[in-house]
């Protein structure tokens, strides 16, 4: 097991030379490799460099490269727009898609003693450690595993061996992942690197994977004094060290911890980024910790036009919406279209409020029903935006025209926000 590179610090800004010459030199060391796959993620952690990252590797391995299997996850497959901004100049016959229906095979499963210990109980059932059939079956002599590491809602830290689990996982893995994490509860994980869930996907690579020739290229990503994103640190290696490493550089550089509760948050969803609530409530995950008993959650949303990136998963969403986490789990007991995607339902839970705070969904391409149908309150995009322009907000504090004051975050998928009296 080997850390073949880390650097980074809060001030580190890594250039796009930096990144070529650390990643061509680890795979110097790799030696000679003849058929590689890169696992990048999808255009929603289009930030994340995975994309120039991917580019790098197919400039040095060249037809070497053979397969560039973007982790989808449950998510929709990336149209050709947004394959060329992600990956420029990269072949399009090398892209292979991921079917989380139907593409998969179960490497192994996590028994279910070592599961119900983890997760003290909440869930007593083995977990099978799914991925694509393309990555076990492929002959690969390099299976490289990009992308960054961030605050996760379902994982605690984004990234690492859930890129290949869940990223290129199937049905059952995804779905009991997701509602393992909500039942433990989210609020308790995210931002921690030990989860119950990362212990689980930890066994089963330790246990399953030996075979595979696993990389993890992992990015920590932040803003600097000008706003603009750049790379904090770079850690590549092929075992939980680097991952551990990446994630004290996020924490540092991803975690905003406010000294008093938020009264009012502004989010704002890129439209490039964010087109249904299955991704646009990290408005919601990231900022609930900050939240005010009471408070209001404004999510500017000009590009969400559905809720689920499934369309299964999007009528489960419509017809019992974001209630309270008492009132989704009757909901799974009683009804088995939601037993048979608990996927949906921790969703539904993680994009509650609670009813500890409001939210206030200004989406683009939502009508009021559809929005109030999921229980959030409405109001258009257009008048959101007379009171609360992006053009005129800093991220941070603000006081708008009629003196009000507002916390404002331009990305929610950039990090985690918290009051320090919530974090005990």
């Amino acid at each position: 097991m080997t850390l073949y590179f880390a650097t980074g610090s809060a001030t580190t800004e890594l250039t796009e030379a930096d990144l070529r010459e650390a990643m061509h030199a680890v795979f110097r060391q790799l030696g000679e490799r003849q058929r590689v796959i890169a696992l990048p993620p999808d255009f929603t952690r289009f930030n994340s460099q995975a994309g120039l990252l991917t580019c790098l590797t197919h400039e040095y391995y060249q037809e070497r490269l053979v397969d560039v299997m973007p982790a989808l996850g449950t998510h929709f497959p990336m149209p050709a727009w947004q394959l060329d901004k992600m990956f420029p100049g990269l072949p399009t016959s090398l892209i292979r898609e991921h079917r989380w229906r139907d593409d998969v095979v179960t490497v192994g499963e996590v028994p279910e003693t070592f599961v119900a210990e983890v997760t003290e109980g909440i869930w007593d059932q083995p977990w099978p450690a799914q991925m694509n059939r393309l990555i076990w079956e492929g002959e690969h002599d390099l299976v490289l595993s990009i992308g960054q590491v961030v605050p996760h809602e379902v994982m605690g830290m984004a990234n690492y061996n859930k890129n290949l689990f869940v990223g290129t996982g199937g049905v059952r893995g995804i779905n009991e992942s997701h509602f393992i994490g909500a039942a433990y509860g989210m609020e308790r994980m995210m931002g921690q690197a030990n989860t119950p869930l990362r212990r689980i996907l930890n066994y089963a690579q330790d246990h399953f994977c030996q075979r595979l020739p696993l990389l993890y290229v992992l990015t920590v990503i932040g803003a600097n004094d000008a706003g603009e994103l750049v790379v904090r640190g770079l850690f590549i290696g092929d075992d939980h060290v680097c991952y551990e490493r990446a994630c004290e550089l996020s924490v540092e550089v991803n975690f905003t911890t406010v000294s008093e509760p938020l009264a009012k948050v502004v989010v704002y969803l890129d439209p490039e980024e964010f087109h249904s609530t299955w991704l646009g409530n990290k408005a919601i995950y990231r900022t609930r910790m900050a939240l005010a008993d009471g408070g209001q959650l404004i999510v500017l949303a000009p590009g969400v036009k559905t809720f689920g990136e499934d369309q299964e998963i999007d009528r489960l969403i419509r017809k019992y919406g974001y209630r309270t986490t008492p009132e989704i789990m009757r909901f799974v007991d009683e009804n088995e279209d939601l037993r048979q995607n608990l996927s949906a339902a921790a969703h539904l839970i993680h994009g509650s409020s609670e009813g500890r705070f409001q939210v206030t969904y200004c989406a683009g391409e939502l009508t009021r029903e559809e929005v109030e149908g999921v229980g959030y309150q409405y109001e258009t995009l257009e008048s959101a935006l007379r009171t609360y322009d992006p053009q005129f907000l800093q991220d941070g504090w603000n006081e708008t025209a009629a003196g009000e004051r507002i916390y404002y975050i331009s990305n929610p998928a950039l990090g985690l926000w918290a009051c320090q009296e919530r974090l005990g």
